[in-house]
């Protein structure tokens, strides 16, 4: 298996796009405590779509816990309501556009382009549109529309890394709790099918959709 670094000649700019704010630690929560261990200079801009004031407040304590020792970690919230980015598609492209304005990643972690919620794949779509010089990579979200499709690229997760995760998403979103697939089960038996498929030492990983890229 043919093993990838972000392989660039100064601390790397991670941008990260959710729709919800749990999205990003589901999706590639693991990723961004290996990378913030490997790439202790780097800077990461953590981007939230639907901030509900509630919810906002669990992700920073997340987000933070997650790669808060990160010299350039940025939390960005948006307030655009949550099941209706369909309708504020205007809106959330002016958005998209000031991101652009302000940062020129080194690799975009966004949704699966065919993730079955509305939110998900409208940002997909505009990341896609927006950076089109850029690294993308879609992370995958486990749900009851049973989504989950064929990635083609696998970051491997130490078993360490992956209960931080895991522990983080627990104890970070109580409003979450509640849902059936909420669960430590869920996060923990996804990772150890992805840790199947790319044969993980640890046998645990998280997996990515990478369309474009160039060695």
């Amino acid at each position: 298996m043919l093993a990838l670094k972000l392989a660039v000649e100064h601390p790397p700019t991670i941008l990260c796009i959710g729709a919800h704010c749990d999205d990003i630690e589901i999706g590639c929560g693991g990723t961004l405590v290996r990378w913030a261990r490997e790439y202790p200079t780097a800077r990461l801009i953590w981007a939230i779509f639907a901030g509900e004031p509630g919810r906002a407040e669990e992700s920073r304590h997340a987000a933070t816990r997650l790669v808060g020792g990160l010299r350039g970690f940025e939390l960005k919230f948006f307030d655009f309501r949550g099941s209706y980015f369909p309708a504020d598609v205007a809106a959330i492209k002016d958005a998209f556009e000031g991101l652009k304005r302000t940062v020129s990643p080194d690799v975009v972690l966004t949704h699966f382009l065919h993730d079955r919620h509305q939110d998900h794949a409208l940002l997909s779509e505009l990341t896609w549109n927006t950076f089109r010089s850029h690294l993308i990579l879609e992370y995958e979200i486990p749900k009851y529309e049973g989504d989950l499709g064929h990635p083609n690229l696998f970051v491997p997760l130490s078993s360490q890394d992956l209960g931080h995760k895991v522990n983080v998403l627990m104890e970070c979103f109580p409003s979450q709790r509640e849902r059936s697939w909420f669960t430590e089960d869920t996060f923990r038996g996804l990772a150890r099918l992805r840790g199947i498929e790319c044969a993980a030492p640890s046998g645990f990983a998280e997996a990515f959709h990478a369309r474009k890229a160039c060695l």
